[in-house]
């Protein structure tokens, strides 16, 4: 089946689908839950709400337990065949020293490393290998309007395509749609938030020779800035305190440069390749869990389950360990009865908790809690408390990375 099947394919009268497992968010966590569904021959539905994978700014780390996964699946020497940068460790800038803060190198699996690759080529390639099942479609420009409701159980999901109004109606649906989901939204679902939220704010430079050999991040206890090598270019994150990026803006843009070459190992002429504010994209970044991840009929994972901060890039590596303990959970009874319960429901929620809370109160310990001056808004006032830590003790580097690369509880495919 095409991965990209169109409506028009249809005649325009056909406004209703029938599958089994209705997936809102073409995202990690959506494309391959949809992967391994169909694999198992489960028929299900994809839907997102973008017209392609091309979105610049969003999470490119795909650490070893989700390389383990692809290995699994024996596509691992054609994934790696793909354009990505490889790190068997993760460095910070702290003054004029490196400091290794995260070591891959021990971890009790073949791959030792995290790939950083363009998240578009990996959505791509999961869309590839899915798209191969005839049991599977993926409908694209589709964004989620509503839920399918009758008495009190979610039985589908109402998007909206240029074709006009779809209802697909379904046995399951699960929420994959981000952090700002609208299925979580639309379902009713409580979500607890955690922390203060930062602001991100993402940035082009060019790449040129002598530039670092390896994505780096360059702490401080406010901020930091985040190097992702795209080929060509850096895609460049820097963190500041919520509500600061007024203040940069006020303070002008040739200000910001010195604040971002101040944390930078990049040339400070660099810089003025942001030639404008228009050059800056601004995310706001949070952790929040949903209180309970399902209700009947629909579950929830990844971000739409538990939005994670940008720290250690594990977003990506959780969405993909929910989707595969809910594909090991669900397959069953989706096989036998053509429909899941509540307590199926549950068990994916009960083996996902852990991880996401543990990985979430790490993540919130590792922030730097002291107050910085109003007055130094924007300035790096030096490393937080958990890079101090693995100065003083070198070999946490190796328990930060098996927890960066593993997580709290890795999932393997059944």
């Amino acid at each position: 089946m095409n991965v990209q099947q169109s409506l028009s394919d249809n005649p325009p009268a056909v406004r209703h689908l029938e599958t089994t497992v209705a997936i809102a968010g073409g995202g990690p966590a959506g494309m391959m839950l949809g992967l391994l569904l169909a694999r198992a021959g489960i028929d299900v539905t994809v839907v997102e709400k973008h017209g392609d994978f091309l979105r610049d700014f969003r999470g490119d780390t795909i650490h070893p337990s989700t390389l383990e996964v692809i290995e699994q699946l024996g596509f691992i020497k054609e994934f790696l065949q793909l354009p990505h940068t490889r790190a068997e460790k993760l460095h910070a800038q702290i003054g004029d020293d490196t400091i290794t803060i995260a070591d891959f190198s021990w971890l009790p699996v073949k791959n030792r490393f995290i790939a950083f690759m363009p998240q578009w080529d990996f959505l791509n390639f999961l869309a590839g290998k899915a798209g191969q099942y005839e049991n599977f479609r993926l409908l694209m420009n589709a964004p989620v309007t509503g839920l399918s409701i009758k008495d009190g159980r979610v039985c589908g999901l109402e998007v909206s395509t240029p074709e006009g109004d779809v209802v697909i109606k379904s046995a399951l649906v699960i929420g994959a749609d981000g952090r700002n989901s609208v299925v979580r939204d639309k379902a009713g679902l409580q979500v607890e938030r955690f922390g203060v939220p930062t602001e991100l704010l993402w940035m082009r430079l060019s790449k040129q020779p002598g530039d670092p050999n390896e994505t780096m991040g360059h702490a401080g206890p406010q901020q930091g800035l985040v190097l992702i090598d795209r080929g060509d270019y850096w895609q460049c994150g820097f963190v500041v305190r919520k509500g600061t990026f007024a203040e940069l803006q006020h303070r002008g843009i040739e200000a910001f440069w010195d604040a971002v070459a101040s944390v930078s190992p990049l040339p400070k002429d660099r810089m003025r390749e942001i030639a404008s504010w228009d050059d800056v994209h601004l995310l706001t970044v949070r952790i929040d869990r949903l209180k309970r991840w399902w209700r009947q009929g629909l579950l929830c994972i990844g971000d739409a389950a538990h939005a994670m901060s940008p720290i250690g890039g594990v977003g990506v590596n959780l969405a993909i360990q929910d989707a595969v303990a809910a594909a090991n959970i669900l397959t069953p009874a989706l096989s036998t009865r053509g429909t899941v319960s509540d307590n199926d429901l549950a068990a994916v929620e009960a083996r996902r908790s852990f991880p996401t809370k543990a990985t979430q109160k790490l993540q919130l310990m590792m922030r730097n809690r002291r107050k910085a001056p109003k007055a130094n808004a924007g300035k790096p006032s030096g490393p937080p408390g958990f890079v101090k830590a693995i100065i003083k003790f070198p070999l946490l580097a190796h328990l930060a990375g098996r927890l960066i690369g593993l997580g709290f509880r890795r999932e393997k495919l059944k």
